[in-house]
């Protein structure tokens, strides 16, 4: 028994430790199926519960998601749909579908 677990050990180890090596310093380009800038993407508005906007773009299997600020770094909250509430163009700007 202690060989099969020392070998699960060492697999997880290797797997972890290759996730900081294999980080990507540029967050602004999607390494995914459709690699492009992410400027490329279009974006909507996601309300949150609170009535605040918040930046989504969704790419097929990844997301991204961020809070809309005005230039004082305070928190968009527009009005531009009820809450919880996702409005705009943001499943465009990819190939990449959703499974669901």
């Amino acid at each position: 028994m202690t060989i099969p677990k020392t070998a699960a050990a060492f697999t997880i180890i290797g797997l972890l430790s290759s996730c900081e090596a294999g980080t990507r310093e540029d967050k602004t380009i999607d390494y995914g199926v459709d690699k492009k800038h992410l400027s490329e993407l279009v974006a909507g508005i996601w309300v949150d519960p609170n009535g605040c906007d918040h930046w989504i773009v969704d790419d097929g299997v990844e997301g991204y998601l961020s809070q809309r600020l005005d230039p004082y770094g305070k928190p968009v909250c527009s009005g531009v749909a009820p809450p919880n509430t996702a409005v705009g163009a943001f499943k465009d700007g990819s190939e990449v579908t959703d499974s669901f």
